[in-house]
């Protein structure tokens, strides 16, 4: 609680008489949703859940992006750069954005949550989730990035205008889980929903149609304070009376006369840059854990994002404890110290963990712990504290104080991601090469069938495959040109029963192009004729054309004589003997033998090549040649050629790129806590309670004043 919460709201020169009829001019109607009365708890209450509620579904479709960033960046043909860069324009409209919203004090602070609702569901519904390319996504996610932006401002205004400051941390704190919540809200949904439905897409409808329905509540049962009642300090509910006397006395335009000049304190904006670098964690946790784990873990998106829902989901209930406790001690400084402490301690833990790829599921569950809770005790505490100090320069500037911090914080975060992009630059190839690269080396490459990708894993892991296939096919071309004569089922049975009779006939038949009846007859005849056929081979053909023409020719007889027992070195008796016995052959089958015995002989000899031919060097030929000469196979061997090797060092490189970053984010922790002491408020909770005693006795005697005041009148 404020120092200052001791001093009554700004007395203005003149009150009405209390209990007087006089109310404020409040304006009413679709644009005017002002109340011209403190309301009381139960319609309180009501408003401020719907700020939250709001709050947690603008921030759900601000990160949605993030669940669903590297099926996004794959169908868009995103690099990380491009990605981050989306971050970079958003956040950079969002800063512009959170200036303009402070003139939310002359606008309406409802009318900016209630039809920037609108505004950012259709377009998450309608464009974000038909996005055909990256242009595209960038040019609508900048425009619901500027109107993020104005809400920001806009809905802790309107948190601060319905909670007096003795109530202000327990109020801030369900503000605060605004971001928090939607976050969960992404993760929880994407974890349950990404298996069934992988399209990124869906889960931007799902949002919108969300987004939608909270601008019909909105719409319907959303209001605000007017100027003259939100423009005073409210330090407990007791004070409503005295506020409800003073508002009438009270010209919203003067009290707003030099509020950005009032704003630009070294109490205001050195805080305020010191929460944002503090946040720097939060930030790339919402925009990128999902493509840190995917690329340093091998996460899927829907495991990634069951792991945020375990820091969103305690970072949650941490921050309502936060707000409960802080309030009932009144102090806040403590909270942001030991929250400020514990959560850098975790940031550190998390930073040494990056390099182990061992780590697990649950360890990082534990590490993300700390991390949690402590930045949830920081910053609900500090929400409450910063609104407070704004308050002690002039309660009427509370929207161009929070556009302050706004502003500011859009700004780290745009200077951060810039420096995010020169110390991660592997994880660009990681998102960029690396899902298509670890896609083909696990055979799940879209477009290929299952032989081809089966060919394209096995190349990938051994790539000396490609190097034998080749050498084999190149050394031992004429055999494998024999092998593909053969049909699978004789292969097979070479390989089984080499020396079968049957399967030879079969193989011979497939080379020769031979009837297999053909084949075995010649073969039979080669072996129960084997001395007749050599005779045959040693007569000439025109003198076999002779004898067979008439068995009888003296001439044609003596000269086959002559060529077999010169072939053989026989002499006349012996030649003539052998003659006799060819001419017992029938005339068919030496015909047969004339006609296919050199083409069964060609084959056996190729045949007795391919079985010279090493079984295991056949078949590694048999399971990729066919592969490694498809088009499509060979288009995707060479893209692993060319980036497999980049995004294997990336691969490497970036879990040590990503542990720098952490410690740039613990050092930002570090740096948040010095100025915690620039902020107003007590260390002591004695302390802290003596000042809300004499601001109630004070608000006594002037209620007190009022009072006779009347009485008088």
């Amino acid at each position: 609680m404020a120092e200052s919460t001791a001093r009554s709201a700004p007395t203005p020169a003149s009150r009405p008489p209390a209990g007087g009829s006089a109310i404020i001019a409040a304006k009413r109607g679709i644009w005017g949703r002002q109340l011209d009365r403190y309301p009381a708890t139960g319609p309180r209450a009501a408003y401020l859940t719907i700020v939250v509620i709001a709050t947690i579904v603008l921030y759900y479709e601000l990160y949605v992006q993030g669940s669903v960033a590297t099926a996004l960046a794959a169908s868009l043909h995103m690099t990380l750069v491009y990605l981050i860069a989306i971050s970079i324009v958003g956040n950079g409209v969002g800063a512009f954005a959170s200036v303009v919203a402070g003139l939310a004090d002359r606008w309406g602070r409802a009318n900016l949550v209630v039809y920037g609702l609108a505004v950012t569901g259709v377009l998450v519904l309608f464009g974000l989730a038909n996005s055909t390319n990256k242009w595209l996504y960038l040019i609508l996610f900048a425009v619901v990035s500027f109107v993020e932006g104005m809400i920001l401002v806009a809905t802790p205004a309107l948190i601060r205008d319905f909670s007096p400051q003795l109530g202000r941390a327990s109020a801030m704190c369900f503000w605060t889980m605004g971001p928090v919540l939607g976050s969960l809200v992404v993760s929880e949904v994407a974890s349950h929903t990404l298996n069934s439905h992988p399209d990124w897409q869906y889960q931007y409808r799902v949002c919108g149609i969300v987004g939608i329905v909270v601008f019909v509540i909105a719409f319907i049962g959303l209001r605000e304070l007017a100027p003259q009642l939100r423009d005073q300090l409210m330090v407990s509910k007791r004070d409503k009376a005295l506020i409800e006397a003073n508002a009438l006395g009270i010209d919203p335009n003067e009290v707003l006369s030099g509020h950005w000049r009032q704003m630009w304190r070294r109490d205001i904006v050195l805080p305020a840059l010191a929460i944002s670098v503090f946040l720097l964690f939060y930030y790339i946790a919402v925009g990128l854990f999902v493509v840190f784990f995917a690329t340093n873990f091998g996460y899927s998106e829907a495991r990634a994002n069951a792991l945020s829902n375990w820091y969103w989901g305690v970072n949650a209930l941490a921050l309502l404890v936060a707000g409960v406790f802080s309030d009932w001690l009144k102090v806040r400084k403590p909270f942001m110290i030991i929250g400020g402490v514990t959560s850098a301690v975790g940031v550190a833990l998390f930073a040494i963990a990056t390099t182990h790829p061992s780590t697990g599921y649950y360890t990082f569950v534990g590490i993300l712990m700390p991390i949690s809770i402590g930045s949830a005790l920081a910053f609900a505490a500090w929400m409450a504290a910063f609104t407070e100090t704004v308050e002690k320069h002039n309660p009427a500037a509370t929207a161009t104080g929070l556009a302050v911090w706004g502003a500011t914080l859009r700004s780290v975060v745009v200077v951060a991601l810039l420096v995010l992009i020169a110390v991660i630059p592997a994880a660009s190839n990681l998102v960029g090469q690396g899902t298509q690269v670890a896609e083909a080396a696990a055979g799940q490459t879209p477009g290929l069938t299952a032989s081809e990708n089966a060919t394209v894993k096995a190349v990938a892991a051994d790539p000396t495959i490609a190097t034998r296939v080749q050498t084999i096919a190149t050394q031992d071309a004429a055999q494998l040109a024999t092998a593909q004569k053969l049909t699978v089922q004789t292969r097979s049975a070479l390989a089984t029963s080499p020396t079968d009779s049957t399967t030879q006939a079969e193989a011979l038949s497939e080379i020769s192009g031979l009837p297999v009846t053909d084949i075995a007859r010649v073969i039979t005849l080669g072996t129960t004729d084997k001395t007749q056929l050599a005779t045959a081979q040693a007569i000439d053909p025109a003198t076999q054309a002779a004898l067979q023409s008439n068995p009888a020719d003296a001439a044609a007889q003596a000269k086959a004589v002559g060529e077999i027992a010169t072939a053989f070195g026989l002499n006349a008796t012996q030649a003539a003997a052998r003659l006799q016995a060819l001419a017992t052959v029938p005339q068919a089958d030496l015909a047969l033998l004339a006609a296919d015995s050199s083409a069964v002989q060609s084959a056996a000899a190729q045949l007795t090549a391919l079985g010279n031919v090493p079984a295991a060097d056949l078949a590694l030929v048999a399971q990729y040649g066919p592969g490694l000469q498809d088009p499509k196979v060979v288009a995707e061997l060479k893209y692993l050629q060319a980036n497999a090797p980049a995004v294997q060092a990336a691969a490497k490189q970036s879990p040590i790129q990503w542990q720098h970053w952490w410690w740039i984010c613990f050092a930002a922790q570090l740096v948040f806590l010095p100025f915690v002491w620039l902020l107003t408020g007590r260390w002591s909770p004695k302390k802290a309670r003596q000042d809300a005693q004499e601001h109630a006795d004070k608000v006594d005697r002037e209620l007190a004043a009022l009072a006779a005041l009347a009485e008088r009148s």
